[in-house]
């Protein structure tokens, strides 16, 4: 992994975004929805709701602010062009986007489709307040139907090599 944190003021890191981005690049990861022009798109480990997923660059940069111009921009669209598939395939009410980068000091975007129908002392929370530890695994042969719906939403029929961009 040559991608760490190259912003002089902060320690170089190797976080689980690098790790997860190593196995994507290697075709080990079962969570890919599809390679974007700025990265990947992937369900998240947890289904805290159905539909959660992030975005990650690739390369990995420690956060938004260290990427130039173009690939910054292009991060951007990615995320909301992820947000509009998400919608799409979950009938949500709306989408949260968080970048956070506190715990994983990589540049990551979550994705987080929120439903009228959450419990009410939920509702209007971060989705940080739900309970992480009781959220189903992602599982491609309980998920793979949503994994599809999202990637068709992308404009992906399949999911995409590097090269197929």
């Amino acid at each position: 992994m040559n991608e760490t944190n190259t912003n002089p003021h902060r320690e170089p890191v190797v976080t689980a975004i690098h790790r997860r981005v190593e196995r994507l690049r290697r075709g080990e990861e079962p969570g890919l929805v599809a390679r974007l022009t700025s990265g990947w798109a992937v369900m998240g480990t947890r289904q805290v709701v159905p539909g959660y997923c992030l975005l990650l660059p690739d390369p990995v940069v420690a956060s938004l602010n260290d990427l130039p111009g173009a690939a910054r921009s292009a991060f951007l669209d990615d995320m909301a062009r992820l947000g509009d598939a998400v919608l799409a395939a979950t009938g949500c009410a709306r989408i949260n986007y968080e970048i956070l980068g506190n715990l994983e000091p990589a540049l990551h975007a979550h994705i987080v489709p929120r439903r009228l129908a959450e419990p009410d002392d939920l509702r209007t929370r971060p989705i940080w307040f739900f309970d992480w530890e009781a959220a189903p695994v992602f599982d491609p042969s309980i998920h793979g139907a949503l994994v599809a719906s999202i990637r068709e939403g992308l404009g992906h029929g399949r999911s995409r090599s590097d090269g197929d961009r």
